[in-house]
């Protein structure tokens, strides 16, 4: 293993990983990653501005692993001392006993509370819903039985999941779906429900459905070993973002001996019969051949494809039909906003408790708002401020994307104040606005025939794919990882095939339920 080769291309979460796993088994592999932004992270980096950090996502880390928890704990320990909001507020977590005071040590991991809302008719809303009396308040008594009435329905007259819009249906009632699915997945997607595969609901809701809430509900007094598994109730964040986590990866994995090449972007990809022989790399000045024994690619299988040579015209044309979601946030550093805390969670000046809201209903584009002093208050410099971001799904060089920055902000505002959030543009003091390619691939046009991707792919014998556009699937970070560890496992020599390497993140339980063995304690 000493004298192989190791060329990863991509420094996010899956790169990373993989690298930091090869490098600390095998320390003499020669391991070289090949980056073509200029920071590590890909969409899981954190964006610093004014002395202002903004996460580009909302990032929990939680994982139902305990490979992926390790290494999360070897390289940002838990806090053991309360961070600086719960001091001003006087709240208590179960810390440990050993560990950083994050009000002394910037790598440390604190431990945060889960608080998501749906924002719909200017009222919140649970998520995932909830039997609590404030929903059916919130929703009216029509509303509330006509819900019921539909959700019965369903239960008694399946509809055939070929789309995403039957997959909802199935769990929620037409009704609760058209109020609280519909629009929001719209907007992320760009297309009907109706459109979309249902394997992405498979991979992203799975287990939620009425039948678990109800399940949950009235199993909530029954001794605890007989409940069904349920949502996180926290999860750790580094102190400054999730960006902080790669960034003291990176650092590692540089110690170990492994290169990062920041700057360059994959342009050519040549293989020869079954296996890649080099790929070229450029960046502004230069053209770079890279030659490794094995390649591992966490870039868009799109375009990963489309830079190779001797590719079949039926495969080029499916990779090049395959979809994706581009992104962009708008940052905002504002006075003060109109939500109130009406909740029993006591948070620093009173500001609502949510990491994220998901806005429903089709007459805004906006589709979440992030309140980062919620995910950590470092990273907000004037903690007297509130810091927003504002998620907007689009498609590169369409309207959006081609924007300057101030006009989409004042579009983002007007939104904002449109829905009674703020006041008017004398709210805001800051803002900063970022745009990310391929941030969601989907479940659509020619993703119907992945297979055959998938298998040209696995038939390259020293090529592994991972990831989220490694494998073209909507993964989480901890999923992203385990593409990765698996991939050092067999690059190793160990029982792991490429199918399992694929396998990851098929299993039918819900991303963010509980897991007594491997969930944060």
């Amino acid at each position: 293993m000493s004298k192989k080769n190791i060329v990863i291309i991509g420094a996010g979460p899956a790169g990373l990983t993989t690298a930091y796993s090869l490098l600390k088994i095998a320390p003499s592999v020669n391991v070289t990653i090949v980056e073509e932004e200029l920071q590590v992270g890909g969409i899981s980096k954190t964006i610093k501005y004014d002395n202002n950090c903004m996460d580009l996502g909302g990032h929990r880390f939680f994982s139902k692993s305990s490979e992926v928890n390790n290494i999360w704990k070897e390289l940002l320990p838990i806090q053991a001392k309360p961070s600086f909001d719960d001091i001003k507020t006087s709240t208590t977590k179960d810390l440990p006993k050993n560990g950083p005071d994050p009000e002394k040590e910037d790598n440390v991991f604190l431990i945060r509370n889960r608080v998501s809302r749906i924002y719909y008719n200017k009222k919140f809303f649970d998520y995932p819903i909830s039997l609590k009396f404030k929903v059916f308040k919130n929703l009216g008594v029509r509303t509330t039985i006509a819900s019921g009435f539909s959700y019965l329905k369903s239960i008694f007259v399946k509809k055939e999941e070929t789309n995403l819009e039957n997959f909802y249906i199935n769990r929620f009632g037409k009704k609760l779906y058209n109020i609280f699915f519909e629009g929001y997945t719209e907007k992320l997607w760009g297309r009907k429900p109706s459109e979309i595969d249902a394997s992405w609901g498979r991979q992203r809701v799975k287990g939620l459905s009425i039948k678990e809430v109800l399940k949950n509900y009235f199993n909530k007094n029954k001794d605890a070993s007989t409940k069904e598994t349920s949502l996180i109730e926290s999860f750790y964040y580094p102190k400054y973002g999730p960006g902080q986590m790669w960034e003291v990866m990176a650092k590692e994995i540089e110690k170990m001996g492994g290169k990062i090449l920041f700057g360059y972007k994959v342009n050519k990809v040549i293989k020869k019969k079954n296996k890649i022989s080099y790929i070229v790399c450029s960046n502004k000045n230069e053209d770079i051949k890279l030659i490794g024994d094995i390649y591992v690619s966490s870039m868009p299988i799109k375009d990963l494809i489309l830079s190779m040579n001797s590719v079949n015209q039926r495969i080029k044309s499916l990779a090049y039909g395959l979809p994706y979601r581009d992104f962009m946030t708008v940052g905002l550093i504002l006075k003060s906003i109109n939500l109130r805390n009406n909740t029993k969670i006591k948070t620093l000046n009173n500001i609502i408790p949510d990491c994220w809201i998901y806005v429903q209903g089709k007459q805004q584009k906006l589709g979440r708002i992030q309140v980062f002093n919620n995910w950590s208050p470092y990273l907000v410099n004037d903690i007297n401020t509130i810091s927003l971001g504002l998620e907007y799904f689009c498609l590169e060089n369409n309207e959006y994307w081609n924007m300057t920055d101030e006009a989409f902000m004042n579009m983002a505002v007007e939104e904002l104040i449109g829905m009674n959030i703020i006041n008017n543009k004398d709210d805001v003091i800051k803002y900063n606005v970022e745009r990310v390619k391929k941030a969601y691939p989907a479940y659509f046009d020619t993703y119907k025939n992945f297979d055959e991707i998938k298998s040209f792919l696995i038939n390259i014998d020293n090529l592994y794919c991972i990831g989220r556009n490694g494998q073209h699937r909507y993964n989480n970070m901890d999923h992203s990882m385990e593409t990765g560890i698996l991939t050092s496992h067999a690059i190793l020599g160990k029982k792991v095939s490429k199918e399992d390497i694929w396998n990851v993140n098929t299993e039918e339980s819900y991303h963010e339920e509980k897991n007594n063995e491997k969930t944060i304690k």
